[in-house]
Parts: C-alpha cells; structure tokens; sequence
C-alpha cells in the first residue's frame, strides 16, 4: 500500500524492523543464518573513564535518520508533506535531457532529519550508543549554496578531481557487484556504487536513470556531505566506547530502506550503491510516485555494562 503523502512516517507499519540484524554479542553472531559481521571477534571492551568501564561488545543496527529527496523546494516529504516556504524557480528540483546526447540530468533537494525511532519507543533503552533525543530537522540543503553549484562544492572535496578519469570511474565497477552482495568497498570511497560517481557532494545528477537511482545518489551524497562537515560519525572496527569523527564516509555503516512513496516493510535494507534493478521496481511512478524518502540504519557498537549483558544472554 502506498504512503500517504499528508501522513506522517509510521515506526509500526512502515519500517522493515528485520533490519535491526544481523546482531553479535560478544564476538558471537546470534541472528540465525546472518553472515555479517563476521569480522567480529572481540570477546570484551574496555572504556576510558574513571574508573575505566568494562564490558561485553555489542554490534547491530539502528534507524536513526529520515532523508527527503524532492523536487520541491521547503517541502517536506517525511513531514506528512508540510510547506515551510515558498519555491522558486532558483530552488525548484529538475529533470530534462541534454540535447546532443540525450543523456537525462536531473537535480533534486533534500532534507535530512534526526530520528531516533528506538529512544522515541524506548527500546534498547540500556544501550549506551542507542541514538537520545527528539524527531528534529538537521539539514536542509535550500540553505546550502553549494548544493546547486559544481563550483562551490568543489570547496568541500578538492580531492574529486583526483578520481574524474576512466581509470577511477572504471573502478566504480568493482563497487557495484560488492555493494550489490550487500558488502560495499569502503577502499573506493568515491564511487556510489552502481547508482554512479559519489562526486560532485550535491544535487544535480549528471545520468539520470531513474528516480530511485537518483535519489538513492543522493541519500549516498548527503551522507557523506555531512560525514565532510563533521555533523555525523561512525565507528571503526574496534571502536565500542564512542562513534568518531570520519571525513571519508565509511559506506559499509550505512543501509537505507524506502518509507515514501511505497513503504518497504520486508526483505533486507539495501547497503549503499546496491543496484536498485531489483528492489526499486515499480517504487516511482508519476503523480504522486516522484519524491522519496528513505529511512537510514546506521551501524552501531556498543560496550554493554557487564552486569546488564546478562539480560541478553538470557534471552
């Protein structure tokens, strides 16, 4: 059933909760037939502090971001589809072709929300690295001057001229059959994937293929534009005590799932750059069906209290 576009994202029929796994416990993977984390080993953590806290490391999945991609300026999708200002033809998304060789551009704004599902349904309340707070906006590219312009975002990644040649882009290949066996390259960190180059950081998509592939482009860019800017972190392999600040996106923390406009409520999240062939079909349609929003699950680690860890292992 389609989302309705005046109704707000829903946690109880509009999220796919089978994305909280694959989950370990002490180096231990306890979600049947999963074979992520696997690199997982570590059977205990220490964190900094006085006295020093001790515990059993915990991995798993947390939906903690909500992502409009819209062709309508200061219109807010996740939002229930609300107006907070008034477009213009300067801010207005696009898609056309590029008449000499008919390749489709497009060009599409997004907002980005913080959306702490499981502290909103006090779930996991014990997990020291489950996401605190409010449904909040964090960012919304309308107020962004280097979102609809190549030049000024090159000030946020001088590095991307390093990787326009084939040679780079060739290697964006490898990117596309890793991603779509659900294990990103995180080495190649200027490839989207197949869903095409991550660079430039902003809004126009130079291959339109679609809307989910450009939208998912998006999800992909935004992520690593605040990644740059220092607004989100992640943990490494062996961080357990606090996320840390990462210039370079690590794609293999992130999955997204579609909530509007026809909500996935099964199956597997997709990790970023996954070939959108299969699971995108019949996800855009005209009227209704051209705007998106995804729900991001980030990768989490935790140094659960020793004396709480017995509670799971019961379970």
């Amino acid at each position: 059933m389609n989302a309705k576009e005046s109704s707000f994202v829903n946690p109880f029929t509009d999220i796919c909760w089978e994305c909280l796994f694959p989950m370990t416990f002490s180096g231990v993977n306890v979600t049947p037939n999963a074979k992520d984390f696997s690199h997982y080993n570590q059977r205990a953590c220490i964190c900094p502090g006085v006295p020093p806290r001790a515990g059993l490391p915990l991995t798993f999945w947390e939906p903690t971001k909500l992502v409009d991609v819209t062709r309508h300026a200061y219109k807010l999708i996740g939002l229930g589809g609300i107006s907070v200002g008034s477009e213009n033809i300067k801010n207005r998304g696009s898609l056309g072709n590029i008449s000499e060789t008919m390749t489709s551009y497009s060009f599409y704004q997004v907002h980005w929300y913080e959306y702490p599902v499981l502290d909103l349904l006090e779930l996991f309340t014990d997990f020291l690295c489950v996401q605190k707070g409010d449904l909040d906006m964090a960012y919304m590219s309308e107020f962004d001057p280097t979102w609809n312009d190549d030049q000024l975002s090159n000030i946020l990644q001088p590095e991307a001229s390093l990787f326009a040649n084939p040679l780079a882009q060739l290697a964006c290949v490898a990117d596309c059959i890793r991603s779509s066996s659900d294990h990103p390259k995180d080495e190649l960190f200027w490839c989207a994937g197949c869903e095409g180059s991550l660079y430039p950081l902003n809004g126009c998509v130079a291959t339109h293929i679609g809307g989910i592939q450009a939208s998912s482009l998006l999800v992909n860019r935004v992520i690593a534009k605040l990644h740059r800017l220092s607004l989100v972190r992640g943990f490494g392999k062996n961080d357990f005590c606090e996320a840390k600040i990462m210039p370079i996106i690590k794609k293999s923390l992130y999955k997204t799932q579609l909530v509007y406009p026809i909500p996935q409520t099964s199956g597997p999240c997709h990790p970023l750059g996954k070939s959108d062939v299969l699971w995108g079909s019949g996800k855009s349609f005209p009227y209704g069906g051209e705007d998106f929003v995804y729900l991001i699950w980030t990768k989490k680690q935790c140094c659960l209290d020793a004396l709480k860890a017995g509670v799971i292992s019961t379970k």
